[in-house]
């Protein structure tokens, strides 16, 4: 009875419009720039390469039962409507969670210019005839996509959609195109696998996960170990993500984020948002 209660609330409580709109338009082919649009849901463009990083814009997300999902509510809206995306290059996939892989969005996102990067032995969940190319990558692995760069790393988590489905890869990557480098955490525990990321240079923007670690801190770091681990991986600009968007841990709304910047100490400047529709760049 308790579950229906809370899926009675949650019917009937609004999504919350995002609290900024990035002005994507406007941004030019030369540089690097970022928005986040919720969740895991990063666009990039990186020298006129756009980039989207675990596109999820259903209103929720779920095991779907015909014209139904019956699954969590998004608290708040994406800061971009699909339809005012700019044409996506590359769809860049972490791993299979319904909370990262949203297959009503992905549906809307086929398109013939398009290339997805995905984990190992997820595409199937994937019309994959409708994109330029899909290409599945393990740890270690890499693809080339455009100018862009794309290498799969180890992070600490798992890549069942399903309880049945243990096989499934799950990914962070690292994107390199000229003079920019990007870091994307996916999902991901506290582990020392970031450290094998840093090299000569650092990475320009760090994109981690700093939510839902109650209590699944076993799957999910905290603030301060996301922080730790983008500088442990060598990291200019940290961009953090996974809060404020659905309801998936039992800490504060705002908790996440006050603690990112208490990791942060003295370098807060370095933090790129705290808001979804926040925007970052460089040139």
């Amino acid at each position: 009875m308790a579950g229906l209660g809370v899926w009675a609330l949650q019917n009937h409580r609004d999504v919350a419009p995002a609290p900024r709109r990035p002005s994507v338009k406007g941004w030019p082919d030369r540089g690097l720039y970022a928005a986040w649009l919720g969740h895991t849901s990063v666009l990039l463009k990186i020298d006129g390469t756009t980039i989207l990083t675990d596109p999820v814009f259903s209103r929720r997300i779920g095991v779907s039962l015909g014209p139904v999902t019956v699954g969590l509510k998004r608290l708040v809206a994406p800061a971009l409507a699909l339809r005012d995306l700019p044409p996506i290059d590359l769809v860049l996939l972490s791993h299979a969670h319904m909370d990262h892989f949203d297959l009503p969005t992905l549906r809307r996102l086929e398109h013939p210019n398009t290339t997805v990067v995905t984990a190992k032995r997820t595409a199937d969940l994937l019309r994959t005839w409708r994109y330029a190319a899909v290409r599945e990558l393990g740890w270690d692995e890499r693809a080339q996509v455009g100018p862009l760069d794309v290498r799969a790393f180890r992070v600490k988590h798992w890549g069942a959609r399903v309880r049945s489905d243990t096989y499934r890869g799950y990914n962070g990557y690292t994107l390199e195109s000229g003079r920019y480098r990007v870091l994307f955490g996916g999902d991901t525990a506290l582990t020392t696998g970031f450290r094998s990321l840093r090299g000569a240079r650092s990475y320009d923007l760090a994109i981690m996960p700093v939510g839902a670690y109650n209590p699944w801190v076993h799957h999910h770091c905290t603030p301060e170990q996301s922080w730790h681990m983008a500088q442990e991986a060598g990291v200019e600009h940290f961009l953090p993500v996974h809060h404020q968007t659905f309801s998936l841990g039992q800490e504060p709304y705002w908790e996440p984020i006050e603690r990112v910047y208490g990791a942060a100490g003295a370098h807060t400047d370095r933090v790129a948002t705290e808001q979804i529709g926040g925007e970052w760049a460089v040139d």
